[in-house]
C-alpha cells in the first residue's frame, strides 16, 4: 500500500494507525502547493488534490481521512483500534470522527490562510475552536482516551488537528486534560515513529 501524505497534514492519523495495527506501507510525499509528487501530477493519482490517499496494489484508490482510518483498523480487529461494526460504540466513534472532522478540522482550516481572512474573521474561528476545545476536554476528564480506556483511530485524528494550535495560534493552555492527552499521544511508539517519517516536530 501507498499512503500519500505532506509533512504535518491530515495523513499522519493514518500513518500513526497503520504503524498501530502492523500493516505494511510504504510513505508517498506530496508537495500540496504544486499537487506534484515524485511521480508526477498526484492529481493523476488522486483527482481531489489533497491527501491522505490511500493506494492499492491494484491502484485502487481509498480517500476522506475518517474512512481510511476505518479501514485501516478494520484489517487487523485483533489491535482493538476501533469498536466492531453493528457495536453501539462503533457508531460512537463514527460520531467523534465526524465531529473532529466536521467541527475541528475543518474549524482549523481558514487559520492556514490568514491572508484571505481578516482579524475579525480569525478571532472568530478560534473563539468557535475554544467552544469545540472545551468539549473535547470535558470528555476527556473523565476519559483516559476519546473512547474511554483504550487508544483508537479517534485518538489518532484528534492529535493529528491538536497539532496544529501552534501554527495557528490557537491556545490549548485552557485545556488541561487536552494537555494530558498530547503528553499521552507523544509517548505512543507509533506517534514518534510517524513524525519522525514525515521529519516533523513531535
Amino acid at each position: 500500500m501507498n499512503l500519500y501524505y505532506s509533512p504535518g497534514a491530515c495523513a499522519l492519523a493514518p500513518q500513526i494507525i497503520l504503524r498501530e495495527a502492523g500493516l505494511p506501507f510504504q510513505l508517498i510525499k506530496v508537495d500540496l502547493k504544486t499537487k506534484q509528487y515524485e511521480g508526477g501530477d498526484y492529481k493523476q493519482i488522486n483527482p481531489k488534490g489533497y491527501v491522505p490517499a490511500l493506494q492499492f496494489e491494484d491502484h485502487t484508490l481509498l480517500t476522506e481521512g475518517c474512512i481510511i482510518l476505518q479501514w485501516i483498523a478494520d484489517r487487523a480487529p485483533e489491535k482493538n483500534l476501533i469498536p466492531p461494526w453493528g457495536s453501539p460504540e462503533r457508531y460512537k466513534a463514527m460520531e467523534w470522527l465526524n465531529y473532529i472532522s466536521t467541527e475541528l478540522h475543518k474549524g482549523y482550516s481558514p487559520l492556514f490562510y490568514p491572508q484571505v481572512f481578516g482579524d475579525a474573521a480569525l478571532l472568530w474561528h478560534r473563539d468557535k475552536i475554544q467552544v469545540r476545545l472545551q468539549l473535547i476536554d470535558k470528555h476527556l476528564a473523565n476519559n483516559d482516551f476519546m473512547m474511554g480506556k483504550e487508544f483508537s483511530v479517534v485518538d489518532a485524528y484528534l492529535y493529528n488537528i491538536l497539532r496544529w494550535s501552534d501554527v495557528t495560534k490557537v491556545d490549548l493552555t485552557p485545556h488541561h486534560h487536552i494537555a494530558t492527552f498530547i503528553k499521552k499521544m507523544k509517548e505512543r511508539p507509533s506517534v514518534q515513529e510517524a513524525v519522525a517519517a514525515e521529519g516533523i516536530r513531535l
